[in-house]
């Protein structure tokens, strides 16, 4: 298996230290990348397969969480200058 398989299957670090480390939305995006480039190359088996898509989804569903909060956070200027929550 190529190094691109084996990270992919890696845990994500707050799996394996147990601690709250957040990845950054590129960080994520970056990471859902190595997955998927790694379900592609031809030497993954079947198990490593559904682990890929596994931790894929597990990032998918914390980028659509950490999307979710920025948009409760982003402001809108009113036509009035006033500003509100989106």
């Amino acid at each position: 298996m190529s190094d691109t398989a084996s990270k992919a299957i890696e845990p994500a670090a707050e799996d394996t230290a147990g601690t709250e480390k957040r990845e950054n939305l590129e960080e994520m995006f970056q990471s859902l990348e190595e997955v998927i480039k790694g379900m592609e190359e031809s030497s993954v088996t079947l198990e490593q397969s559904f682990d890929m898509y596994n931790r894929g989804m597990k990032i998918l569903k914390e980028c659509s969480r950490t999307i979710d909060e920025v948009e409760k956070k982003v402001l809108v200027l009113d036509e009035d200058g006033e500003t509100h929550e989106f």
